[in-house]
């Protein structure tokens, strides 16, 4: 691959730049500080978006900065993967700045659901409604009572009821449950147990006033609940949606979640590395402005080679990365599952080593809100989970690589 970006990715790679610096990196410490304010327990239903996003969501749209990720011309940007990875980068140096561009998590996977699996009636009720910001979605997989790391254990089940399906099950974890503006649930469960194992699920549209469904909780993580977005539990009773909500057919949930997994997994990724700069930036700073025994503290205690060492993993993780998205768009994701489950071990891991890193040239700065990075900390914490923990990626390699000596 050529490592060089192309002049459609400069060109947009400014823009945003010029924009984060413009109108995000300014009121960064006041909206974190003042969404606290705003939604100070874990009752989600009084959650409520800062003031300043909506207005941004708009200038970014006025600018064409919206909809980045989506390959559609029409629809996005007409990026591709690899186009599109650096901006990503630049938008996960802050933690709400995805939901100004519309490139947040879980909406861009469900958009890509329904753009590349949905039929037109799914694409004009629930794609052109997230496309253009009005709503947001949750994705439900992940289940409280059995191990959700193989997803074949999935106990939430779709049956087919006449013209109806009628749904079952508890999900956990679905992030964007707790915002103001979630609507819909895009419920992946088991509706085929006769089927051989990956073609037993499906996924269906749920929206979230659906009867049945009851929202039991905000959970926290690492003691934030992550307000407005919220990752919630949510237990799914009798609930009954038209058979047409169902997404592409019924044992299609296996392919339909490989298609939606790989790209997400370079965005999440590049996100992912765009804290670790900013991490890495802060040490920096505090590094050569805080003396201590008369001396910066970069001068102390090997903290010279720790910037280096952050230095070589960021720019090795950023690497692997572009190559695995690279390849996604030379030969698709099921060709490039070796390089989409190795980023997701080793970005997650890099960037925990590194928040750890200016943490503790931080001391007691670095453990409360006075710098972002508790919040990298424990994003990159959770990364090692989400989607997937970093052992099952490291079975996946193994597996590949085992494939090529039998």
């Amino acid at each position: 691959m050529n490592f060089a970006h192309n002049q459609k990715t400069e060109d947009y790679l400014a823009r945003v730049k010029a924009f984060m610096d413009e109108h995000v990196y300014p009121i960064e410490d006041k909206v974190y500080k003042e969404t606290h304010e705003l939604n100070p327990t874990g009752d989600w239903t009084k959650w409520q978006s800062h003031p300043a996003i909506e207005p941004l969501k708009q200038k970014a749209k006025e600018q064409g900065l919206w909809n980045l990720f989506l390959p559609d011309a029409g629809l996005g940007q007409g990026l591709t993967t690899l186009e599109y990875a650096p901006l990503a980068e630049q938008m996960g140096r802050v933690a709400f700045a995805p939901e100004i561009f519309n490139c947040n998590a879980p909406d861009t996977g469900n958009m890509e659901v329904l753009y590349h699996f949905g039929n037109d009636q799914q694409k004009a009720q629930w794609l052109m409604p997230l496309i253009n910001g009005e709503i947001r979605s949750v994705f439900g997989m992940t289940e409280p009572d059995v191990a959700s790391s193989d997803a074949t254990n999935m106990e939430a089940s779709i049956e087919l009821d006449g013209d109806e399906l009628v749904i079952n099950g508890k999900k956990w974890w679905s992030t964007g449950l707790g915002h103001p503006n979630a609507k819909v649930c895009i419920f992946m469960a088991k509706s085929n147990p006769e089927n051989e194992k990956h073609s037993q699920h499906s996924m269906v549209i749920v929206p979230l006033d659906a009867p049945g469904i009851e929202i039991k909780r905000m959970l926290q993580a690492y003691g934030d609940y992550d307000a407005p977005f919220g990752h919630g539990e949510m237990h799914f009773t009798n609930v009954r949606v038209p058979k047409e909500n169902l997404i592409m057919g019924m044992g299609k949930g296996f392919a339909i979640a490989q298609g939606r997994l790989g790209p997400g997994r370079i965005h999440h990724c590049m996100r992912a590395i765009g804290m670790a700069e900013k991490a890495l930036e802060l040490a920096m700073k505090r590094g050569l402005s805080r003396v201590a025994f008369g001396q910066p503290l970069l001068k102390l205690g090997g903290n010279g080679e720790r910037i280096a060492k952050a230095r070589m993993a960021i720019d090795q993780a950023r690497l692997m990365t572009l190559h695995a998205a690279w390849k996604i768009d030379a030969v698709g994701v099921k060709n490039a599952m070796t390089e989409i489950s190795a980023i997701k071990v080793v970005v997650p891991n890099m960037l925990q080593d590194v928040v750890d890193m200016a943490v503790q040239i931080h001391g007691g700065g670095g453990m409360c809100n006075d710098f972002p990075l508790a919040r990298f900390a424990a994003g990159a914490r959770a990364l090692r989970l989400a989607d997937g923990p970093d052992e099952v990626h490291m079975a996946m390699v193994t597996r590949l690589e085992l494939r090529k000596y039998k």
